[in-house]
């Protein structure tokens, strides 16, 4: 087997403002990586559109609905100073939550034992009723909550290293038990969330912020002490990842310094975790990352590493 990867037409449709860092040139990087001779054999797979239901485990309903309502036939509509929908951004956004349930139900079937997304727009700061930080709807949450909800895994633990905290998701679980929430992220740095002493309501969110102009030693620490034994204590029936790649040293809207072997450590360490608690079981969605060459060689990095997990 291979790790299989998801993309979709839509992701290139889904255009922001002049000068947006979450622009474009983001997903055409990283088909270019996904198109190297190395990634020749990868299991590609179109995912289909989440459905209303699918969205309103992890959303309001009048959220969701007040979304497709927001979705304009041409222009730009602002849904905040950051968040902007055009035509088609709704499709990408709907196909970028249909590949995260779809991911899920091939890795829990056994089809694959590592699935990655790569999709946009990103969703880890969208909130249960608030669309924020460049997300419409909390992809990594819609495919948890499928995968607990339709297919029945007991409890499932996501872990975040984009360099901004993942309040979307944070807030779509804080009261939820099942599903375990642990998140690297600089601190302070937008969304301003993410502190240590938030832990949910059941004890079911671990957060370990690092300080500006850290890099891969502190991360690495914070993964041992803090992130992977809370994975472990969860014990998931599935891990998945908000793989964010803005903590690269040369990512213009942060002040982490990793390189790409830091998220292949941090990606190796996952997935070495999942063998051991869950057969596995691994599913991967693109959040951040804003220096297309820092994007280009940490998702290498990341998908050199699911695949050799799924073979």
């Amino acid at each position: 087997m291979t790790v299989r990867v998801y993309t979709h037409p839509s992701s290139h449709l889904h255009v922001t403002p002049p000068g947006h860092p979450e622009r474009v040139a983001r997903i055409q990087t990283v088909d270019r990586v996904l198109g190297e001779d190395r990634f020749a054999g990868l299991d590609r797979a179109e995912p289909p559109k989440a459905t209303e239901d699918q969205l309103k485990r992890a959303h309001d309903s009048g959220y969701v609905e007040k979304i497709y309502a927001a979705s304009p036939d041409d222009g730009i509509v602002s849904l905040d100073a950051d968040t902007h929908m055009v035509k088609d951004s709704l499709d990408a956004a709907l196909h970028a939550a249909g590949a995260n349930v779809a991911a899920v139900d091939a890795v829990m079937a056994g089809q694959t034992k590592a699935a990655f997304c790569a999709l946009r727009p990103p969703g880890h700061h969208a909130e249960r009723d608030r669309a924020m930080g460049f997300c419409l709807f909390s992809n990594i949450a819609i495919g948890a909550l499928h995968a607990i909800e339709s297919l029945g895994a007991g409890r499932v633990a996501i872990m975040d290293f984009d360099v901004h905290h993942g309040n979307g998701t944070q807030d779509v679980f804080w009261s939820d038990p099942r599903v375990m929430f642990s998140s690297t992220h600089q601190m302070p740095l937008y969304p301003g969330t993410g502190a240590p002493s938030e832990t949910g309501e059941h004890g079911n969110i671990a957060n370990a912020p690092l300080g500006p102009m850290t890099g891969g030693s502190e991360m690495r620490a914070a993964f041992e002490n803090r992130v992977l034994p809370a994975i472990r204590k969860h014990e998931p029936d599935l891990i998945m990842i908000s793989a964010g790649f803005d903590a690269h040293v040369n990512d213009p809207l942060a002040n982490l310094m990793w390189t790409a072997e830091d998220f292949r450590w941090a990606t190796e360490r996952i997935v070495d975790l999942a063998a051991e608690l869950c057969d596995g079981r691994v599913v991967s969605t693109l959040e951040g990352g804003y220096d297309l060459d820092g994007l280009a060689e940490s998702v290498a990095a990341h998908l050199e590493v699911l695949d050799a997990h799924a073979a």
